[in-house]
């Protein structure tokens, strides 16, 4: 199991830096960044410091968005990175959140979304690919290797995931979700006349150790309600009564509202409709031993990537437990059954 950590890039950078070299020198094979550039600093010029101060771990956006930038230029960011530091990035993009709607737009259509996957993939992989009614191609781009993760929760994203997508990226850590939307994923994979292995999943959520869980639900809590501005869309589009789980869909009846100043932040008041529960059901908190035990029943419905969010007051500790104890223990082949 590959394991990832996510954070935000708020000032000063070299804090951001910083964390990544911990969380490589710990064993993340992975650092992903919010990308909201009016929310945070722009992801793209840390990610090349972040390169150039590690090794090999794999850096990218969870999650970019078809919208706030051309896709030529997020293609082409892509592979100058990868020239640079050989290829070490990865795309998570989704239909836009929080880099959207602060300006008051809405999120890109699954159709558009679909032609941004495919423009990006091929330009960043120094492919040439129809765009815009001309044939582009990156002439000074040569052997760059470029995966398009897609963040999805409703249906038919799930469905577009499942035919276009490199891999699949679940941003919460509740069992019985996980194991609907992976199955959805792979059921459209194989119908597009893909292999469903094919297709990595990565599960990202909150991910702190500890004891007092009133403190860690509190740190956490606004998980859920970022979560929320997705699920509302869903229960908006399909009604309450759809195929999506009912524990994805019924927390959101209290939610009164979002303002996107407080996204992503530990103490966000508009988290407070947002029941213990779901808390824990959505992230990965407690002991050590807890982690544990969440993180195996996640390998166990295919999970390839844990991807945990650092926005809380515990972020060294965390990487260091699972440093030292939790991606060791997930990472050892089982003895041999004499």
């Amino acid at each position: 199991m590959d394991f990832g950590a996510v954070l935000q890039t708020n000032p000063p950078s070299a804090r951001v830096v910083q964390l990544a070299q911990l969380a490589e020198a710990y064993g993340f094979s992975h650092v992903w960044t919010f990308d909201s550039h009016l929310l945070w600093q722009e992801p793209y010029v840390i990610h090349s410091r972040i390169l150039a101060e590690t090794r090999k771990i794999m850096v990218g956006p969870m999650v970019t968005n078809p919208s706030t930038r051309d896709w030529t230029v997020t293609a082409s960011t892509f592979a100058t990175l990868n020239e640079m530091y050989g290829n070490r990035t990865i795309c998570g993009i989704g239909r836009g959140d929080s880099a959207v709607r602060v300006t008051n737009g809405a999120p890109a259509t699954l159709k558009t979304l679909r032609e941004a996957i495919h423009v990006i993939r091929e330009l960043g992989n120094s492919r040439a690919v129809e765009y815009n009614g001309a044939t582009l191609r990156f002439p000074w781009s040569f052997g760059s290797s470029l995966e398009v993760w897609v963040a999805a929760y409703g249906p038919l994203a799930l469905k577009l995931t499942g035919e276009v997508g490199d891999g699949f990226i679940l941003q919460m850590a509740d069992l019985d979700v996980a194991e609907w939307m992976i199955s959805t994923v792979r059921k459209a994979a194989a119908a597009a006349g893909r292999d469903p292995a094919s297709v990595k999943f990565c599960v990202a959520a909150p991910m702190y150790i500890g004891e007092d869980w009133e403190h860690m639900r509190n740190q956490c809590r606004w998980f859920g309600g970022m979560v929320g501005n997705h699920v509302a869309d869903i229960v908006a589009k399909y009604g309450a009564d759809s195929a999506v789980p009912r524990a994805l869909t019924d927390y959101i009846a209290g939610r009164e509202g979002y303002d996107y100043n407080q996204h992503g932040r530990a103490g966000n008041t508009h988290a407070d409709f947002v029941p213990d529960e779901i808390v824990d059901r959505f992230c990965v908190l407690g002991t050590k031993a807890d982690h544990i035990r969440k993180l195996e029943a996640l390998r166990e419905l295919g999970v390839d990537q844990f991807a945990g969010y650092l926005q809380h007051d515990n972020k060294e500790e965390t990487l260091r437990v699972y440093g030292e104890s939790i991606i060791p223990a997930l990472n050892t082949a089982p003895a041999a059954k004499i």
